[in-house]
């Protein structure tokens, strides 16, 4: 079926902020749901003021956990038979589709997308089907070897440039349009220099830039009076920043507003939904060892607080639970005394993962809010820079949950 051009939440710069102060008095009514991280809190607050719910969520199998953790929408109703409050978090986060036609006809043929992963090429269609007709040049930001870009060539008239910062990626990218006759250039850039000149006359794409990245592509385009801007944000909490700067004045006037910490903008992007078994099932055995040091560290230390551990060197991954507290201990300057029981607390890590998944499932309602609380900063942003916004999804969640498509065209003066 094929949808009008216009699909999509398609709202003024009042009505975005209307609903962007719904959901922000939302998440600030129920703060002590997703600030608290279970990782470093075994026994959070809401645990002890809701004991019916918490009581609800520690029933639950692991199969209970990973099943509701993959329907959000279900995750909700089922929580809020405890809060009802919970469920208002279908209506807040509701966004509408964006395709204007079928992903599949604008999809790379696997004989052209070498080098392409598989989820990368079916992500890249949707989001050219989303954002078609492309009526000016496109500049695809942050490009890679230019994935994206070599995807929408065939629906643009214009020229198609990419900005990269990798000199490799550039010289793969290009080596793989002159392969497959792509009419794309792709060059060498820091899109973050000082002195980044924007082509002129230029529709900004961006699939899944990180954080300042993909701010920093909004902010050129407004400044330049670019005529489009289509993005799909991701990682918002990697900026320099100690805490998320918004970017539109009404949010940054507002009196109420919350003051997200990147801690807290992490745990918009914390979904595993697309990830492999293996991967799953690696990252459950580092959060169990690192769960049962922090047991251990408590006692070493006598001290009852977390102790964060940096990113452990790969090598560790397959080995055991004791050469990883070791490593933990020597990282954190403790002495481990040599009659340490460490299968006492490679179980005592179990138990409390169990725990921490519970929990961590009633935070994780919290992630799309924050995501959308973010976004629809970003949409009022280029509303009061003089752009006509559309927001909404470009392809399923299961395709990637980073699947929010901000789609904003200069307005004319006429209009």
């Amino acid at each position: 079926m094929t949808i009008p051009p216009a699909a999509g939440l398609h709202l003024g710069a009042d009505t975005f902020y209307r609903r962007w102060q719904r959901l922000n008095d939302w998440l600030a009514q129920h703060r002590e749901f997703w600030q608290p991280t279970p990782f470093a809190d075994p026994s959070p607050a809401w645990a002890k003021n809701w004991p019916a719910l918490a009581g609800r969520v520690a029933r639950l199998s692991d199969s209970d956990c990973e099943q509701w953790d993959d329907d959000p929408v279900a995750l909700a109703e089922w929580l809020a038979r405890e809060l009802p409050s919970l469920q208002d978090v279908v209506e807040l986060t509701d966004n509408p589709p964006l395709a204007v036609e079928s992903a599949d006809q604008n999809t790379l043929p696997e004989v052209r997308a070498t080098d392409m992963p598989g989820r990368k090429r079916l992500q890249a269609g949707a989001f050219a089907s989303a954002i078609h007709p492309l009526k000016h040049n496109v500049l695809d930001w942050c490009c890679g070897k230019g994935h994206l870009a070599r995807t929408l060539a065939p629906l643009c008239q214009g020229d198609v440039t990419g900005f990269e910062w990798s000199a490799t990626l550039v010289d793969d990218g290009n080596r793989l349009a002159r392969k497959f006759g792509d009419t794309v250039t792709l060059q060498c850039q820091d899109v973050m220099a000082d002195n980044l000149t924007m082509p002129t006359d230029s529709h900004g794409v961006a699939l899944h830039a990180c954080g300042d990245l993909h701010r920093r592509l909004m902010r050129k385009v407004a400044d330049e009076g670019l005529p489009r801007v289509s993005v799909s944000p991701c990682c918002y909490h990697l900026t320099e920043a100690l805490a998320y700067q918004p970017l539109s004045r009404r949010v940054r006037a507002a009196k109420n507003g919350l003051e997200l910490t990147r801690n807290e903008l992490r745990l918009a992007v914390r979904e595993t939904v697309t990830a492999p078994k293996r991967v799953r099932e690696q990252t459950r055995r580092v959060s169990c060892w690192r769960l049962g040091f922090d047991g251990l560290q408590r006692q070493l230390r006598g001290v009852d607080a977390y102790l964060p551990v940096p990113s452990h060197p790969s090598r560790l991954t397959n080995g055991d639970f004791a050469t990883f507290c070791r490593w933990a201990a020597g990282n954190r300057g403790l002495e481990m005394p040599a009659d340490t029981d460490f299968g006492v607390w490679e179980r005592y890590g179990e138990r409390r993962l169990q725990e921490v998944r519970r929990h961590e499932l009633v935070r994780h309602l919290f992630r799309r809010p924050l995501e959308q609380w973010v976004v629809l900063d970003y949409s009022m942003f280029l509303e009061e820079q003089g752009y006509d916004v559309r927001l909404g999804t470009f392809c399923e969640r299961q395709l990637t949950p980073r699947n929010l498509l901000i789609d904003a065209t200069k307005r004319t003066p006429a209009s």
